[in-house]
């Protein structure tokens, strides 16, 4: 049976602020809507499901992002997710800057847990706290001869 990934699905707690972080990052609205309903209730498991969503898409078309802001029932809040928690728990972009990305997510007022790593002289990367305290990891390749320094 082939099988491809869809999107990734994110509840977040104010939508249009996720989408400006994501957005800024490079990632495009596809469509926005709110759904209601017998066949939301039934897809997603909750009665009187009614959302606000957003489809968004990386520039290459590869990836997709599916934010829900709850409007019923109400959206639960918990701490944010710590990297070592079992289950999903972060979105990765591979970026060609890491320094423009974290001036962006900066201007949102998010910022590395740590730091930026180096990993085998193959990428940069770092985990920042998004917006509704999403995990998000920024990766940039490193060329043969690029400095690893941050």
């Amino acid at each position: 049976m082939p099988i491809t990934l869809e999107n990734v699905g994110i509840a977040v707690r104010d939508l249009d602020e996720a989408i400006a972080f994501f957005t800024d990052l490079g990632l495009t609205v596809l469509g926005r809507d709110t759904v209601s309903g017998d066949w939301t209730d039934t897809a997603v498991g909750l009665d009187g499901n009614h959302a606000k969503i957003a489809m968004l898409q990386t520039p290459d078309g590869g990836g997709r992002l599916e934010l829900f802001e709850y409007i019923h029932p109400a959206a639960i809040e918990s701490e944010p997710m710590r990297p070592n928690v079992i289950g999903m728990h972060r979105v990765a972009f591979k970026v060609d800057d890491i320094d423009a990305a974290l001036e962006i997510a900066a201007r949102h007022g998010c910022h590395p847990l740590r730091g930026v790593a180096t990993y085998e002289d193959a990428y940069k990367l770092t985990y920042v706290r998004g917006p509704s305290g999403i995990l998000v990891m920024l990766a940039q390749e490193l060329t043969k001869g690029e400095p690893a320094s941050s």
